[in-house]
């Protein structure tokens, strides 16, 4: 899996200057509230392409930069290899990609992947691939229907994506089907008022019929008659010259014969100096020429014509190619393409009843390939929300719940919500894009309590909960290799507090895990600890990160347990902490 071996964040609200060495495993950042950890994962968003906010930028230096060493291995890292080369980047030897952010005062943005200057937009698609970052936002957003139903769909894999995509298509053209017939019924008398202005213009046209290039042509050819006595005279005398005489009875020999006995005489010495060899062989192209001219200057003048009724029909066919210029375009190839956009707006103009007819049985049959694509979609969605629930409730059964459940209710989607309406498996129901159900994720808290949908259902610490374990099943059906969360524990504390560092530590073992937490008994399942502490000696309070080990660590757990890290029973209780941890990690 790619892997996340190094962050450094630099001018970003109260970090200075701060390095993050990370490991493939389980990290957890800790500190008091308000020093600074909540920047980590802010600074982490901005190097995967989220929005940057320039309030978050330090006044001095007046730019916030966030780097990182994003190691490239497995099929995720193969991936953003591929993105990064096509984009112009170029990884480093030992497959690590260097990338960087930069947000100034100004709020102005740049990105660098691979050394190489880059759009924001390719930091996205990048961190798309390598780090999913779930907060307390995100519990929020699972609230959300629509966030319920994405979840589900996410968790049924890629035949479902397939089916969905289908679904969307088909949507997508059963309403500009329905959308278009509607409009030409309704404005049925608007069409064919400007239909019929469009048919005047195309006849007209079509009895000119105006040719690509015809008025340069025709321009060209009105010159040569109006001056044809003129061209005549020109040519005459050109063909006399180089037939060797301004008379047609003169014995003077051509001009190819003059050539042709400079020619010889040249070649006759030839060999006494090739250089007139040379020149005699440029007389012989000079003769070739001059005969070809020759031969055009004849079929010149045999063709040159000097019919005034030619020249009539040319000045008439040229008015009446400007006639149409003044109307319709500049020049007639603009012409030429208004008749065609005018032919294609005709067909959208149609109101016939043969065509309404046809696009009604379009309209009818696109409309029962959406209902029946939506009633497949349920059924998958069915099929999976089964499966779905089953893993979910075995995770909460991991973390302190051992008796709740949960259950994924797919209903028929209620008709008359601006949604147009179809019968799906023999049910009304209003369709959208994504189908025709709605998702509703359920908490059975205890045995013989009623499913009640999770915002009436959970708590703050059962809500937490619920996303976790979403999230290991999600883990487990793929996703990003490298999991980030964000004080998703809040509300959690006592028995249920180790359940969940339990089982971010079993998560670590195949995904690089990030945990932001306040929980001792969270942090003492981590492979790597960092901590952020808070300066306030200066003239300005900065934070910054170090890595804490054996007694340091101990002492860190000491202060989030009892509030003070020197503590006898708080160093007695985090020793016994880490002690659990180390036993549940070698097991």
């Amino acid at each position: 899996m790619a892997v996340l071996e190094e962050l450094r964040i630099t001018g970003l609200g109260v970090i200075e200057d701060t390095t993050l060495p990370l490991t493939g495993g389980m990290n957890v950042i800790t500190g008091e509230t308000g020093a600074g950890k909540t920047m980590v994962v802010t600074g982490l968003g901005l190097l995967l392409g989220g929005r940057a906010d320039a309030g978050r930028v330090r006044a001095d230096p007046g730019r916030a930069v966030v780097e990182g060493r994003l190691r490239l291995v497995g099929a995720s890292g193969a991936v953003v290899r591929e993105r990064v080369v096509d984009a112009g980047g170029e990884p480093d030897e030992d497959d690590v990609l260097l990338l960087s952010r930069t947000v100034t005062a100004e709020g102005r943005s740049r990105a660098h992947i691979g050394g190489r200057s880059m759009p924001v937009s390719v930091l996205s698609e990048i961190g798309a691939q390598v780090v999913a970052v779930h907060g307390q936002s995100d519990q929020l957003r699972l609230l959300r229907p629509a966030e319920q139903r994405a979840s589900l769909d996410r968790f049924a894999g890629a035949d479902h994506d397939k089916l969905l995509a289908a679904m969307r298509e088909t949507y997508g053209r059963w309403r500009q089907i329905s959308d278009d017939l509607a409009d030409r019924r309704r404005n049925a008398r608007e069409r064919n008022q400007e239909a019929d202005l469009l048919r005047l213009g195309l006849d007209e046209i079509t009895r000119v019929d105006p040719q690509p290039g015809e008025e340069d042509a025709l321009k060209a050819e009105a010159q040569r008659l109006e001056h044809a006595e003129g061209l005549r005279t020109a040519a005459q005398l050109a063909a006399l010259a180089l037939a060797g005489g301004t008379e047609p009875a003169d014995d003077t020999p051509d001009a190819t014969g003059l050539l042709g006995t400079a020619r010889r005489s040249l070649e006759a010495q030839a060999g006494v100096d090739p250089a007139l060899g040379e020149l005699a062989a440029r007389l012989t192209e000079a003769a070739t020429l001059v005969g070809d001219v020759a031969a055009e200057l004849s079929g010149y003048l045999a063709a040159l014509d000097a019919d005034p009724q030619r020249l009539q029909v040319v000045y008439e066919r040229r008015m009446a190619l400007r006639g149409l210029t003044r109307k319709y375009a500049d020049d007639v190839n603009g012409v030429i393409s208004w008749a065609e956009r005018a032919r294609s707006r005709l067909a959208e103009l149609d109101t016939s009843d043969e065509l309404l007819d046809e696009l009604d049985r379009e309209r009818a049959r696109l409309a029962d390939e959406v209902a029946e694509l939506a009633a497949r979609v349920s059924a998958a969605r069915r099929q999976a929300a089964a499966r779905f629930a089953e893993l979910v409730s075995v995770e909460l059964a991991g973390l302190a719940m051992p008796h709740a459940r949960i259950e994924v209710a797919v209903l028929a989607r209620p008709a008359g919500r601006g949604e147009p309406t179809l019968t799906v498996d023999g049910v009304d129901a209003g369709v959208g894009p994504d189908g025709a159900d709605e998702v509703e994720l359920r908490l059975l808290a205890h045995p013989g309590a009623p499913p009640l949908p999770l915002q009436r259902g959970a708590s703050g610490g059962e809500l937490s909960r619920v996303m976790l374990a979403i999230e290991v099943v999600f883990a487990g059906a793929g996703g990003p290799p490298t999991l980030v969360f964000d004080e998703v524990d809040a509300g959690v504390g006592g028995q249920a507090a180790v359940e969940i560092g339990r089982r971010l530590a079993r998560l670590a073992r195949s995904h690089q895990v990030l945990v932001v937490t306040h929980l001792p008994q969270v942090a003492a399942f981590a492979d790597r600890h960092l901590v952020v502490a808070k300066d306030t000696g200066g003239a300005v309070t900065t934070s910054g990160v170090r890595m804490v080990e054996d007694t340091d660590r101990a002492r860190e757990l000491a202060r989030m347990l009892a509030g003070l890290p020197d503590s006898d029973l708080g160093l007695a209780h985090a020793e016994e902490l880490l002690a659990v941890a180390a036993r549940d990690r070698r097991g």
